[in-house]
Order: C-alpha cells, then sequence, then structure tokens
C-alpha cells in the first residue's frame, strides 16, 4: 500500500555509478506518492559516466518511475547538481512532464516558504578548487565501492545495510567542520532571501535543524544515507529513512 505524502525531495542518487542504492531506491519509489516532488541534484552522475559507462536496468527504471509520475500527476521538478550539471542547460524546459529548473520556492501547507536549492554553488571546492573535488570524487568512488563489498558479506550473515563511507566521514574533524560550515552558509542564504528555510542536498548528509531563525533541511542521499525529505499533509517536514530490499 503506497503512503501519500504532500511533498518529497530526494537527490543525490548518482544514477551511472556502482554506488547507487537503485534497489533502495525503486521500493521506496513504488511504496511512496506525492503531490510534488522535487529532484534536487546529482540525479545522474555525469563525471562517472564520462570516465565508464555504466548503466543498468535498474537505473533505466528509477528514469521511468519519476516520468510515470509525472504522467500519473505528480507535479516533478529537476533541480540540477555538479554531477549533472549538463541539465542546467534546459532550464525552465519540460521533458516528459518534468520541469528543468536553476532552484524552486516551495510553500508548504502552513504557508512557509522553502529555498530549494541542490547547493553546490555554496561549495568553495567545487568552485575555486575543481580539480580537488574530482580527486575527492575518485577517493568517495573507491570507498563506495569497498563499502558494497562489505554490505554483501553483511547480508549474507544476516546483518542489515550499513554506510562504510557514512561513518568515516562522520569521524573526520575536517569533514564535520565542512558539514557545519555548508550548513550555516545556506542558512544564511535563505535569510539573506527573506524565505522560512532552505533544502538541499550535495553534501549527502540528512538534517533537519535550525539555524539562526531558518530551518535547514538536507534530504541526504541514495549513496550512502538511502533518505528522503518529506512533507506531511499538515506541513511537518520529516527524513525518511528507506533501506529495504
Amino acid at each position: 500500500m503506497e503512503k501519500q505524502y504532500r511533498s518529497i525531495w530526494i537527490s543525490d542518487i548518482h544514477l551511472g555509478t556502482k554506488g547507487c542504492k537503485a534497489e533502495f531506491l525503486l521500493d521506496f519509489l513504488r511504496r511512496h506518492d506525492s503531490e510534488y516532488l522535487y529532484l534536487v541534484g546529482d540525479v545522474i552522475d555525469g563525471w562517472q559516466l564520462k570516465k565508464t559507462w555504466y548503466w543498468p536496468q535498474s537505473h533505466n527504471d528509477i528514469v521511468q518511475k519519476f516520468l510515470r509520475k509525472a504522467r500519473k500527476g505528480t507535479k516533478v521538478y529537476y533541480i540540477a547538481g555538479n554531477h549533472d550539471e549538463m541539465i542546467r542547460q534546459f532550464n525552465f524546459i519540460q521533458f516528459g512532464g518534468i520541469e528543468i529548473l536553476e532552484e524552486a520556492i516551495h510553500t508548504t501547507v502552513d504557508g512557509r516558504r522553502f529555498l530549494v536549492i541542490h547547493g553546490d554553488f555554496f561549495d568553495g571546492v567545487i568552485q575555486y578548487m575543481r580539480w580537488l573535488a574530482l580527486l575527492g570524487d575518485w577517493a568517495y568512488s573507491r570507498c563506495l565501492e569497498l563499502n558494497q563489498v562489505l554490505n554483501s558479506v553483511r547480508r549474507k550473515l544476516g546483518y542489515p545495510y550499513w554506510s562504510l563511507s557514512a561513518y568515516l566521514k562522520y569521524r573526520v574533524k575536517g569533514a564535520v567542520s565542512f558539514i557545519s560550515k555548508f550548513e550555516e552558509t545556506l542558512a544564511f542564504e535563505a535569510k539573506k532571501r527573506q524565505v522560512n528555510g532552505i533544502i538541499c542536498g550535495h553534501i549527502h548528509h540528512p538534517e533537519i535543524r535550525e539555524i539562526n531563525d531558518v530551518l535547514y533541511c538536507n534530504d541526504g542521499d541514495w549513496v550512502e544515507s538511502c533518505t528522503a525529505l518529506v512533507e506531511n499533509w499538515n506541513g511537518q517536514l520529516e527524513i525518511v529513512q528507506w533501506t529495504k530490499e
């Protein structure tokens, strides 16, 4: 039975990579529906696809699922990120009922206004040290491959999914500092734009917290945490984790 939400935000799926948890996301999409669906960047990993083509049927199924939801009346918006930046040339164009946007303002049912962006424009490494971002992306991909092997063993032993990359990231002082700085920077941008909050992705760290009277929300990702941000019919926002196979 499908669970109905007013809005769902998902990002950082990284279709085209072996680290993408496509089966988890497909299961989530089959069991959850919404009036609004926001794809908040890095849906397709153009960086990796340029190096090596990897596109299994499950990745195609996810694209078809988005298109099917749009055909059935869900308002689907696609806001590109740094890994799928090639999509940005099609801003304000519709493909199969999915509208491409640079950013969006979402108004919750209780009247709060949220800026919806991927978040890479506020990442200094992406903007000014692209070579370092590419190097970090390579190291991150290797970690995800190791994570895949580890979880294959865990499944055989009857243990649930667990993210090695997330575990390491949250325990490295520099990474924790970067996450905090990123969150504060985006909260400041929301305050400058005079909205009630901001919804983003990019750093693969699901979070809802108030920063200087602004509600900062990050919907997480589908390579580590397997999370989505949802709006209930009373306007409440919450993070849903989905790691069922």
